[in-house]
């Protein structure tokens, strides 16, 4: 009987059998850097974090009662350095200014498609990089800074051309108990909720609030009417501050 012979490789994580066929338990040590965005954040805020698991399931761990809205993944890094790349990452950012918005977590206030061109230059250091850049919640691999970039502007453009989902003061950062004015009678409200205002006890969206406040000479013949334009903060019109902000 012939007794059959296994070497160890430890760098490769696999047992090669000397006599007969290759058994082969290589070890999957890849994880992933991320860049994720919050539509109830700042446009200039980010979280850049690493996982060993799918970014998909990380960001729906992130999904939780601290944040009104979910993540939405802006872009991944997939590499068997994630740990050093994420860190590298943190270090350049800190390095540009006082950027992150709590010491010793994970969070920025730098513009997505900048924290994109610092993982971009990384990932032009490594061997086995591979760049995604998400286009309405799907990955796209991209080779490039160019491709970047293009990738990018495409998914502006989408998401320019989709229909606007009902406004929300989450959209141009203000918070419960902030005051808009309604512009028509220079009169001050009181933000209830993510889509409502206080005046007088009672709570009305922009929209109930312009039909019923509105002074007759300035009123339309339908009764409709597109409430942000109506209200204004810091002397700025809130859906010119919505497009100011969808814009950018």
């Amino acid at each position: 009987m012939t007794i059959e012979k296994y070497k160890y490789t430890s760098n490769r994580h696999k047992y090669d059998k000397v006599h007969g066929s290759v058994m082969s338990m290589e070890k999957n040590d890849s994880g992933f850097v991320y860049i994720l965005t919050n539509p109830s954040f700042r446009e200039d805020w980010v979280k850049i974090g690493k996982s060993s698991r799918p970014v998909d399931v990380r960001s729906k761990e992130l999904d939780n009662t601290a944040v009104p809205l979910p993540f939405e993944i802006y872009a991944t890094l997939k590499t068997s350095k994630y740990a050093k790349v994420e860190k590298q990452i943190h270090k350049q950012i800190d390095r540009l200014t006082d950027l992150r918005i709590r010491q010793n977590r994970e969070f920025f206030n730098i513009a997505p498609s900048v924290a994109l061109d610092i993982m971009r230059d990384i990932a032009d250091l490594l061997d086995d990089a591979e760049l995604c850049v998400y286009v309405d919640g799907k990955p796209v691999v991209s080779k490039s800074k160019d491709e970047d970039k293009k990738i990018e502007a495409a998914s502006k453009e989408k998401q320019r051309k989709a229909p606007k989902p009902p406004f929300k003061f989450h959209m141009i950062g203000l918070n419960i108990g902030d005051t808009i004015i309604f512009d028509a009678l220079q009169l001050p409200v009181r933000i209830a909720s993510d889509d409502k205002i206080e005046y007088e006890g009672r709570l009305y969206s922009l929209s109930a609030f312009t039909a019923n406040f509105l002074p007759e000479e300035k009123q339309n013949s339908s009764g409709a009417y597109q409430g942000p334009k109506y209200f204004s903060y810091n002397g700025k019109v809130l859906s010119d501050l919505r497009n100011e902000k969808e814009d950018y």
